[in-house]
């Protein structure tokens, strides 16, 4: 188990009654749960803007299975990048929209990469890329 520091800080006491309200509406037990989820999410964002580390995450994208090739074209681009597809999982919304929730592993610059070639794609209605760490470093 990881040692504990305990420190103080000074804040202006608005700032302090806005983050006592943020911590109030997320539910957290205390300032410092709070606190230490707030650093933990900064540092995988300076992670992430480091291209040649390992990161995870999940690409979702819609799109209307009625487009001319586009599953052909979906499921090729995953082929082509077999070794960063971890699991997919598929979704009928209704008649004619798909939902597919993607997760994903490698370095972070060809994650973003593989990301952009999938919610490009022509039919792609909308796509979102969440990146996280691997956990290794938090």
């Amino acid at each position: 188990m990881k040692k504990t520091a305990r420190f103080s800080i000074s804040i202006d006491t608005d700032l302090l009654k806005r983050f006592d309200s943020f911590i109030k509406k997320h539910k957290y037990n205390n300032r410092s749960e709070a606190f230490r989820d707030i650093i933990r999410d900064k540092l995988i964002q300076e992670e992430w803007e480091t291209d040649e580390v390992e990161t995870v995450g999940t690409l979702t994208i819609i799109y209307n299975h009625h487009q001319h090739h586009l599953q052909d074209s979906l499921t090729s681009h995953q082929h082509q990048h077999h070794d960063a597809v971890i699991s997919t999982m598929h979704v009928h919304l209704d008649h004619d929209n798909c939902l597919e929730v993607m997760v994903i592993k490698g370095n972070a610059k060809k994650i973003r990469s593989f990301a952009n070639e999938l919610i490009s794609t022509k039919g792609v209605k909308h796509g979102k890329l969440v990146m996280t760490s691997s956990g290794e470093n938090l």
